[in-house]
């Protein structure tokens, strides 16, 4: 039987077998090289790769996704960290101007292979400077890939699955579930972007979490069914393009729906999938789509404001009950 390994230590598995794979595949960022970045996730890397795939830069995230949009068109296929999800607002200029339009505006005839990954730190205690949850702002690019794992098994699959994308990927890691652990199956693990994963089916109420919201979503659904309340649980997995086949499906069946992610409820994910939802299946809908997620206001460090500012299973618990009495 495997053994279980941590949530970075699956991103780690993930790159280098995309490494061993594909000689065009490199890591690039601030440290990725000796230690392996803040928190290790490509420690090693340089030992068996060495520093020509194994890439230290300075200090600038604009240069490093410039770099990767630049690498890409040439065929290579580059994987850089930006540490903290905040510093990704240094390169948004090279995301959306370049990496999102280029393989557009040439007809095809240029691909953009990039992954890049950057950390959320919600429930960390890290603060507004380091805990902010972007993840919708690049999923509004057309282009532009985005996707936020949940556990170590598709933490791994994802991975692998956006460095074989021939389009840009914004791979979203959760800092607070670094430490969780599970098995990975053996063989080749491949997590395909675009598709939801059923995690438990259910008759009452469909919840789509998303990212590490669905630890909280499990917790509240296990609680629900004690309460004789069966919950027909979604994670989403990729944030663009979303899986709404899947949602509308399930909704079908369970004519309720709730929508629990850790970024703010306005402009959050959750206000597209609800708009759609109405849109395509309303006539299934017997209760309005409901949606728990943070405050419009900045995260704070305080631990027991921060607490109060993330969504967590209790708020979830609270709002399925209301959808069904």
């Amino acid at each position: 039987m495997a053994k279980p390994i941590k949530f970075q230590w699956s991103i780690n598995h993930g790159i280098a077998e995309e490494m061993r794979r594909d000689p065009n595949v490199f890591v690039v960022g601030e440290d990725v090289g000796k230690p392996g970045g803040p928190f290790g996730v490509t420690r090693g890397l340089i030992d068996e790769f060495g520093p020509e795939r194994c890439v230290d830069t300075p200090i600038s995230e604009g240069a490093i996704v410039g770099l990767c949009c630049g690498a890409a068109a040439a065929g290579l296929r580059p994987v850089a960290e930006i540490m903290f999800m905040n510093f990704i607002t240094l390169c948004v200029e090279e995301f959306y101007n370049q990496a999102s339009k280029m393989r557009w505006m040439f007809g095809g005839q240029v691909k953009q292979p990039m992954v890049v990954r950057a950390m959320t730190a919600g429930g960390f205690g890290a603060g507004p400077h380091h805990s902010s949850s972007l993840e919708g702002w690049f999923a509004s690019m057309p282009g532009m890939k985005v996707v936020m794992p949940s556990n170590p098994v598709n933490a791994k699959g994802l991975m692998k699955s956006a460095i074989r994308d021939d389009n840009p990927v914004l791979y979203v890691e959760p800092l607070s579930s670094y430490g969780m652990k599970m098995a990975i199956p053996e063989g080749e693990v491949l997590t395909p972007i675009g598709k939801a994963e059923v995690v438990q089916e259910g008759s009452d109420v469909t919840v789509v979490s998303i990212g590490r919201m669905r630890v909280e979503a499990e917790k509240a659904a296990a609680k629900l069914k004690e309460e004789g309340l069966n919950v027909e649980l979604l994670d989403l997995l990729t944030v663009n393009p979303l899986d709404m086949e899947s949602v509308y499906a399930s909704v079908k069946k369970t004519n309720r729906l709730a929508i629990i992610h850790e970024a703010k409820k306005t402009m959050g994910v959750g206000a597209e999938i609800a708009s759609a939802v109405q849109e395509e299946v309303f006539d299934w809908l017997d209760a309005p789509v409901a949606r728990v997620a943070a405050p419009f206001t900045h995260i704070a460090f305080q631990p027991a404001l921060e607490k109060h500012y993330l969504p967590n299973a209790e708020k979830l618990i609270a709002k399925v009950k209301e959808l069904v009495g």
